[in-house]
């Protein structure tokens, strides 16, 4: 087996089981925070980078979703300014109702705002270093990579991980979403890293053969759109098992129906709601994925409990008009 690549003294990596995205503090005299973790994780998030590194300058998100802006309200209330890719920026600064996907995916985010818009190729000094911004979008149209060349260094995001790539929304994004995510990985690819930083699970051992595994299974993706809504909606339904410990076997149906990214799933594979919902549980509940216990059906994969409370947070359609900072 390989060993495990090295990071420099300046970068501390955070691996973290789900809801949370992995995170990375780059330290120096302006320390930055690269992904925040889940809403209901917050408050972990931020005593873990202030014990690690004191006052935090930047916080950076490869993308919008819960798992890696969730403690960006609250470390933003301390003092961090926040930058996210462009299309996403603009978004969030117009309060869109679609941001973060939070509602479609019925993922809590609390209200935070986008200092510092970024650009493909744009140069960012991160803690003592200086990243380049490199867009990739597929997983989500603003989702990007940071590329730190005299280490060698890719924080890839949700693009790929050692047993995953990120799973694509045809519906909201396209069919073309599949062939834009694996344009972006070719480009990753192409930098020839040292080191990958996946958002979920470990640093693979061998870039080059983690590069290999995702461009295959990305194919797949680009291959087969049917199987792309699946692998989605499974993501989707396991996540919400995970933020909620679990939900009622007989709440889950009615829970399930009220979901509008199941609503379009079922539209793009030319089903009825109701039978997408019945094969989705079957089929996950035969697989292993999730498992029934004590009247509740839970997502199996390891995660970490989530406060109920936490979830608690208003849509994006309700968040207060952000003002400049």
């Amino acid at each position: 087996m390989s060993p495990q690549p090295s990071l420099p003294s300046w970068a501390t990596w955070w691996q973290r089981p789900f809801p949370d995205a992995n995170t990375l503090l780059l330290h120096g005299q302006q320390p930055a925070l690269v992904d925040t973790g889940f809403v209901g994780h917050a408050e972990e998030t931020a005593a873990w980078a202030h014990a690690h590194a004191g006052e935090l300058g930047l916080v950076v998100n490869t993308h919008w979703h819960s798992d890696h802006v969730g403690g960006n309200a609250l470390l933003q209330a301390q003092g961090a300014t926040v930058a996210a890719g462009a299309p996403e920026a603009e978004a969030i600064g117009r309060r869109d109702p679609g941001c973060c996907a939070a509602e479609y995916l019925d993922q809590p985010v609390a209200a935070y705002t986008v200092d510092v818009p970024l650009d493909d190729g744009q140069v960012l000094r991160l803690g003592d270093a200086e990243w380049e911004v490199v867009r990739t979008p597929g997983h989500t149209p603003g989702h990007l990579a940071l590329w730190q060349p005299e280490e060698r260094l890719l924080v890839a995001g949700d693009a790929l991980s050692d047993y995953d790539v990120g799973w694509v929304n045809l519906a909201v994004d396209g069919l073309e979403a599949a062939t834009t995510a694996l344009a972006s990985l070719e480009r990753m690819a192409d930098l020839a890293p040292r080191v990958i930083l996946p958002s979920h699970g470990p640093i693979p051992a061998d870039p080059g053969a983690a590069f290999a595994a995702a461009l295959r299974r990305t194919q797949r993706l680009v291959d087969d759109p049917d199987g792309t809504v699946w692998y989605g909606a499974r993501r989707i339904f396991a996540f919400a098992l995970m933020i909620r410990d679990g939900i009622p076997t007989d709440d889950v149906e009615p829970y399930l129906h009220a979901r509008a990214w199941v609503t379009d799933a079922a539209q793009l594979l030319d089903l009825t709601p109701e039978s997408l919902v019945t094969e989705l549980v079957t089929t996950m509940l035969g697989s292993g994925a999730v498992i029934v216990r004590a009247g509740r059906l839970y997502a199996a994969a390891d995660h970490t409990p989530v406060a109920a409370e936490s979830l608690r947070v208003p849509y994006p359609r309700t968040w207060p008009v952000s003002e400049p900072r």
